[in-house]
């Protein structure tokens, strides 16, 4: 490693978007009559979350050479977050996602994605990040769908796994962006056998060991929406076998629960809060858990700081610009008994 260059604390991966909210929550999607214009994008606002909580970080995305990357790149500067790792891909697009609120249950969501600069992310821009320079990187499992970010991808985990610094993958499954959901089960396996550690919802753990198709219903037709089915226990015990230190499930307002090699299994409580939009706490809960692991917590901690930024986030509008601060968590756990 260069020694003249700044050591991160976090590097994050994959894809980053404008995000249009809608402003008339609880309104269904085709009554929507106006948005708020946010940032957005998995490993996007683990960078600004983690930012806010103190950690360096750096986000590795790309954009298009148009109006949007600037919004974006313009909020990752004032936010303080690297930026200089996000180059612009010429004749693709920055991408955008459209989001409905209507809680406590349904935030429907449309992703525009065709064309779009983070999947040009490639292995010459990973060399430049130069992933020796960092303490963890994180993976959003989205950034594995297609080329080059997938190959890009794999070559960054090599260059983690060379260099001795832990990789975490956010096994985040957007189905629409795979052209057969046992695909993204079949990338995201061989992904982990690099992994440190890894995050999911109990939806996203049967979708990465998904291999029957029978597993697969649509439980919404008008988008076809795909319901996974299976025993998530033996999909836990089918991911440890990869090698991961510690698988963490995110179980909403039941908090979390994590699992390691030896067997245990440890829940740890969530927080009692008021839903106002799900989008975006799943990612708040990964740069709590990044911030607890690179300062030594044990992963009871990691998980209930994990589980106080999720916490929060659910009670705003929007996704990285409602991330929490340090103070503003630990006083959430505070009023609530500790850690």
């Amino acid at each position: 490693m260069n020694n003249s260059e700044t050591k991160y604390d976090v590097y994050t991966y994959g894809r980053s978007s404008i995000d249009l909210y809608s402003n008339n929550i609880g309104s269904p999607f085709e009554e929507i009559k106006e948005f708020g214009a946010f940032v957005g994008g998995s490993p996007l606002n683990i960078a600004v979350g983690a930012r806010r909580l103190g950690l360096k970080s750096a986000l590795l995305s790309a954009v298009g050479n148009d109006m949007v990357g600037k919004f974006l790149l313009n909020f990752l500067k004032k936010e303080d977050v690297e930026t200089k790792f996000i180059p612009t891909k010429d004749g693709a697009r920055t991408s955008a996602v459209i989001l409905g609120i209507e809680p406590p249950d349904n935030f429907p969501l449309v992703y525009y994605r065709d064309n779009c600069a983070d999947s040009k992310f490639n292995i010459d821009d990973v060399i430049k990040a130069n992933i020796a320079n960092t303490r963890l990187i994180e993976f959003s499992a989205t950034a594995l769908n297609i080329e080059p970010s997938r190959s890009a991808a794999f070559f960054a985990a090599e260059q983690a796994r060379d260099n001795n610094v832990p990789i975490l993958i956010d096994l985040d499954f957007r189905a629409d962006q795979w052209h057969d959901p046992r695909a993204f089960g079949v990338t995201t396996r061989a992904f982990l056998n690099y992994a440190t550690l890894a995050i999911g919802t109990e939806e996203e753990i049967l979708a990465t060991m998904l291999k029957d198709p029978s597993q697969i219903s649509i439980k919404n037709q008008q988008i076809s929406a795909p319901e996974i089915t299976g025993n998530v226990e033996d999909a836990i015990q089918q991911i440890l076998k990869t090698g991961v230190e510690i698988l963490v499930v995110k179980r909403g307002d039941k908090g979390s629960s994590y699992y390691l090699q030896d067997g245990i299994r440890v829940d740890v409580p969530g927080f009692p809060v008021e839903v106002v939009n799900i989008l975006g706490a799943g990612d708040a809960f990964a740069a709590g858990f990044i911030f607890g692991f690179l300062n030594g917590w044990d992963w009871f901690k990691c998980c209930r700081m994990a589980n106080a930024c999720g916490a929060i986030l659910v009670t705003k509008h929007g996704c990285a610009n409602f991330n929490p601060t340090y103070d503003e968590v630990m006083e959430l756990i505070e009023k609530n008994g500790g850690f």
